[in-house]
């Protein structure tokens, strides 16, 4: 991995740098977190601006509608948008950062033809259908049903944990085609018209007051056979290619993030008088460490992504486990700093460390992480 930047990069960087200046000035007001028809259109019209300025897709492959961009130069892209304070992907981030990259890698050429420009362009919005009531870590125990009619699936069941189901047009779906075969395979990956007869979404309120998830209940819902990424009852591969781009570089802009906030952490402790506690000051230089080392890897999963034709390996579930507790720990912290102000609903920070308490659960529990760990990179023998 090499971490130098060429001329090239160098150019990059402040030609972002310059855009990002003149553009985010004339972005218009965030609309409240409750307001999803809001916040859709927000986010659509941020990707709208990256599409029309090319920096869209900036890491996907030039033939699938991206610019073929180095992993450096996507690096570099995360850290300038952060540190100015850009908007990320908001609602587009099951299109741009999951079901996106799938159909790029795993899609005919009708299928990324379809759904990746729109992606692109800030035209539609995906959400993911993975989780059920019964089959969450447990994702291979999943019970969607879907029979085979003709040219068209016909699928019962129903989904929890839907990320932006009531704004979304599209859905990457998990669904049983074979009861019959062992638990990891009879499953398709099915792109789902969330327009479809027979489809009904309940929001899900969460811990932070938000409703950014649903269930999604189906009934006999037609999905055309020509929709299935992948051979049928080959969507569990399908399936690992989503999930290694989840926990390999969908949090990478996060990770800028934290480092961020860390930096506004110490400023604080600093004017408040809580920088005397030399505990404090520990943690706080610990978690800096942490942040450090959790970017190095990002850097290496991205390059190693790169060199795989753009599937991140197993190293994304080293980064998910030890970031998700990096970022609990950090907003703990934050807690402590605070005082009684990190305790109100309307503070961002309580907001996020709310947030944060989501992270060892999401996009595959810690246990889970630790088991891919143990099994794919260390050759542990699997438990019984």
């Amino acid at each position: 991995m090499d971490l130098t930047y060429t001329e090239e990069e160098r150019d990059f960087r402040a030609r972002l740098r310059e855009w990002l200046g003149k553009t985010l000035p004339e972005l218009p007001a965030r609309p409240s977190p409750d307001d999803w028809p809001g916040r859709r259109a927000y986010d659509l019209g941020w990707q709208r601006r990256l599409h029309d300025a090319g920096y869209a897709g900036l890491h996907w492959p030039v033939d699938a509608g991206g610019r073929g961009a180095t992993p450096t130069q996507h690096l570099i892209f995360l850290e300038e948008t952060e540190r100015a304070g850009a908007p990320y992907v908001g609602a587009n981030f099951v299109g741009l950062l999951h079901a996106g990259p799938t159909i790029a890698a795993e899609g005919t050429a009708e299928q990324r033809a379809r759904w990746l420009p729109p992606v692109l362009r800030g035209d539609e919005v995906w959400c993911q259908g993975f989780s059920e009531p019964g089959a969450g870590s447990d994702l291979a125990s999943l019970r969607t049903r879907a029979v085979r009619d003709g040219d068209a699936y016909v699928v019962t069941g129903s989904k929890i944990w839907t990320s932006h189901a009531e704004v979304a047009d599209w859905c990457e779906l998990l669904v049983r085609t074979d009861p019959q075969a062992p638990r990891h395979r009879g499953i398709s990956w099915l792109a789902l018209p969330m327009d479809a007869p027979g489809i009904t979404v309940r929001p899900l309120r969460t811990l932070a007051g938000s409703a950014e998830f649903a269930e999604v209940f189906l009934d006999e819902v037609r999905v055309p056979v020509a929709n299935r990424v992948g051979e049928e009852n080959d969507g569990w591969r399908v399936t690992m290619v989503t999930l290694s781009f989840e926990r390999g570089t969908a949090f990478v802009g996060e990770v800028v993030a934290c480092r961020r906030t860390l930096t506004r952490l110490a400023r604080t402790a600093r004017a408040n008088g809580r920088w005397d506690d030399p505990v404090l000051r520990r943690t706080l230089g610990r978690l800096h460490g942490e942040f450090g080392a959790l970017w190095r890897l990002t850097q290496w999963n991205v390059s190693e992504a790169q060199r795989s034709g753009g599937v991140p390996g197993t190293g994304g579930s080293v980064f998910k486990l030890a970031y998700s507790h990096a970022r609990q720990e950090l907003y703990d912290v934050a807690a402590e700093v605070l005082g009684a102000d990190s305790l109100s609903l309307e503070e961002e920070w309580t907001l996020d460390r709310l947030s944060s308490l989501s992270y060892t659960i999401a996009a595959g529990t810690s246990q889970i992480q630790r088991n891919i760990v143990a099994e794919r990179i260390l050759g542990l023998p699997k438990g019984r």
